[in-house]
């Protein structure tokens, strides 16, 4: 970053040293002697100035402009330290006594000004309306008005006859050493403000674009050189002026053709950042530069498998608090159980599960395992003996090579309750860690046991578990959805619906919805939509996954038989152009997982050979057409990923398409079709667009670097 004063110069070359010897006291300290020179220093820290790199000079030609231009040479290579300077000259501009002359060197000071908020890499730009001609003076408010500055600087000094003879003289050398008291009570530097950008300045619409340096160039002077400026082509005056005059007509035009041409919309706060800043945000593509700001925003993740929440580290902490709770005898015959596993340290054989889970006391021998064996040994056997995991479904072992990762959590460790309150509590600090706001963790309670006594106990764990978040932190807001296995016999479905009823009844607050998952080759049929009635009853919200790697039909039939609000994945839904349009009018939401994704069914992810071969993956044409969308983790325990990682690989895999923008926008459509009431999900809205924007208005990772 590069710190720049600009300044006129005419007969009175002295002003430019004051002005800088006020902003760069430590290195010119002229104004010491004064008794209330602390006064200065104190403007100085209100406007939060950095002392200046460069000082950028705009000037007329004629022998009083030579003569001064000497002076202020020989002032410079007289300084111990070195500061650059660069100077302008508007050709043919003696006296400004015609119009014309007048004209140029206010496009001059334009241009410098433009130039030195580009040059300057984000660093500060300060004018200087001391020096020159009153006209030059109003040029420069002009410029700064337009363009915005950190400081607006003036020096006011007591009438020529007054001034003592030595500062009406002005040697060079008076000028490299502090002022004695007499002459520094001659002058007063001062601030007399700072402007901000104009949004005028940044509005692109129709044949209109932001205005920049590479429309009106500047040619940079080299230090202590004269660059002589002829009469410009294009003028940028008089595209400020028809700006200037077009007003507040020329912003309502560009927010106007900006909304008309959103597919989705964005936060509303957004809509009240500069032109220059939306602007930014839709062109530039999310990056890994991003990835931590965009952790800090508030989320909602709607497709969290409670099984596949945790890493091995939550798992092994969960682990801990079961094997606690455990008699000595029940430790003993885990330990017998694990123990031919424990002694092998190469990979175990694929069926090794069938110790853990065919077994009633599942839950202790999981946690004896995940206690006792290596980090190693449960690295090769839980994610290693799947590598790579790119299209697991097509693998040699389907589908279950894909939840290997999560043999050991889930229904295995949550059949016993001492697990719950642990593992609510990682839940809860990895939501933290995600800047998770929303949550619909979704599974099987009836896979743990009483299915109702645990949703209860978890619940209240997990609300211990957020009461316990410091004030300060945004604290998420978590709801619950059951899952229906597809897999399963007509009883078994129509058991684990009514249960979902009688649970949303139970726990209103937390159990929000049902879904269906499991092998999609099931197909559902009218007899299972039948089974689906007392969930319509009870008006509980659908969301049922389909479309991952199977035909469009998949989908289909969760929209038409099972009157679905929301699929997971939905992959396959430019199969069927009808279908999407349907899907459009209706407003029903894709929950899209990019990592499972590619593990499950196998995507292109560039940089990776071992996807090369597979199809791109849809996001950003499903997203084009106006389908509502937001991207979810679905196991991030098992694929090893966060919500902010799935949006950078989400953005990797679709080639630098995903923006910013479109980021922000699919993140609130993940609040936007959460199955919150109305009143909690306005509340949330609201909450999370006033911090949203406070976020991407104060982080540089989201502004981004000033184009050079």
């Amino acid at each position: 970053m590069t710190n720049i004063l600009i300044c006129t110069l005419g007969a009175s070359w002295a002003v430019i040293p004051e002005v800088y010897g006020f902003i760069n006291s430590e290195q010119l300290p002229l104004y010491n002697c004064l008794e209330n020179h602390s006064a200065l220093d104190e403007a100085i820290t209100e406007f939060q100035l950095q002392p200046i790199d460069e000082i950028w000079i705009c000037t007329t030609q004629g022998k009083a402009t030579s003569a001064s231009l000497d002076k202020l040479n020989e002032w410079v290579l007289l300084l111990p330290f070195p500061v650059i300077t660069r100077v302008w000259q508007a050709e043919n501009t003696g006296n400004l006594a015609t119009q014309a002359q007048c004209k140029h060197i206010q496009e001059l000071i334009l241009r410098t000004t433009l130039a030195a908020h580009e040059y300057a890499h984000g660093g500060q730009v300060s004018l200087s309306l001391a020096g020159g001609r009153k006209t030059m003076s109003a040029d420069m408010q002009w410029a700064a008005s337009v363009f915005g500055c950190t400081a607006l600087l003036h020096v006011i000094g007591v009438d020529f006859q007054d001034m003592p003879e030595d500062m009406r003289v002005s040697q060079p050398e008076l000028f490299t050493q502090p002022l004695s008291q007499l002459n520094a009570c001659s002058i007063t530097p001062m601030i007399t403000g700072s402007m901000v950008r104009s949004d005028l300045l940044d509005v692109k619409m129709g044949g209109m674009v932001p205005i920049t340096l590479d429309q009106y160039p500047l040619s940079l002077a080299d230090d202590k050189c004269v660059v002589v400026w002829p009469k410009p082509k294009d003028w940028l005056s008089q595209e400020l002026k028809y700006r200037e005059k077009m007003g507040s007509q020329l912003l309502g035009n560009y927010y106007l053709e900006l909304s008309l041409k959103e597919q989705h919309e964005n936060w509303r706060s957004l809509y009240r950042l500069p032109p220059k800043v939306i602007n930014r945000f839709r062109e530039t593509p999310l990056g890994l530069e991003h990835k931590n700001a965009l952790n800090q925003l508030p989320k909602a993740d709607l497709h969290r498998h409670l099984g596949g929440c945790l890493n091995l580290d939550d798992q092994r902490k969960v682990a801990h608090s079961i094997w606690s709770s455990m008699s000595v005898r029940e430790k003993n015959e885990s330990l017998k159980i694990v123990q031919p596993l424990l002694n092998n340290d190469s990979e175990w054989d694929w069926n090794w599960t069938a110790r853990v889970k065919d077994n009633v006391q599942k839950p202790f021998i999981a946690s004896a395992l995940l206690i006792e064996a290596t980090e190693q040994q449960l690295m090769t056997n839980l994610w290693g003996v799947t590598e790579p995991r790119v299209a697991l479904k097509r693998s040699q072992h389907g589908f279950s090579a894909y939840e290997r990762p999560g043999e050991l959590t889930g229904s295995t460790l949550l059949s016993s309750l001492y697990g719950v309150e642990s593992y609510a509590q990682a839940i809860v600090l990895q939501s933290l860690n995600e800047g998770l706001a929303y949550v619909e963790l979704r599974g099987s309670p009836q896979k743990y046991g009483d299915g109702l006594l645990f949703l209860k106990t978890f619940y209240q764990a997990l609300q211990a578990a957020i009461n316990a978040i410091p004030n300060g932190l945004i604290r998420p807001v978590f709801k619950f959805i059951i899952i229906a296995d597809r897999r399963r016999s007509e009883t078994i479905l129509k058991q684990t619906i009514a249960m979902a009823v009688a649970a949303k009844e139970l726990l209103p607050e937390f159990v929000v919805g049902l879904d269906m998952a499991g092998d999609e080759s099931y197909a559902i049929s009218t007899q299972i939509s039948e089974l689906f009635l007392p969930a319509f009853q009870a008006c509980l919200p659908i969301t049922i996954h389909a479309g991952e790697g199977e035909k469009a039909e998949s989908i289909w039939q969760a929209a038409y038989l099972l009157h679905a609000d929301r699929i997971g994945h939905g992959l396959t839904l430019n199969d069927n152009e009808e279908l999407a349009e349907r899907f459009l009018n209706r407003g029903i939401c894709l929950e899209l997982c990019p990592t499972s994704n590619v593990e499950v069914v196998g995507f292109k992810v560039p940089g990776d050979p071992q996807t090369a071969s597979y199809a791109t993956y849809p996001l950003m044409e499903l997203w084009r057409k106006g389908l509502p969308l937001t991207l979810c983790t679905d196991n991030p325990g098992i694929s090893r990923t966060t919500l902010t990682d799935e949006y950078i690989t989400a953005s990797l895999m679709s080639e630098g398409e995903l923006t910013l923008w479109d980021s922000l926008a699919m993140i609130k459509q993940g609040f936007t079709h959460g199955f919150l009431s109305g009143k909690e999900k306005e509340r949330l809205l609201k909450q999370c667009d006033g911090y949203i924007y406070q976020q991407l208005i104060s982080d540089p990772y989201f502004q981004g670097p000033q184009k050079i």
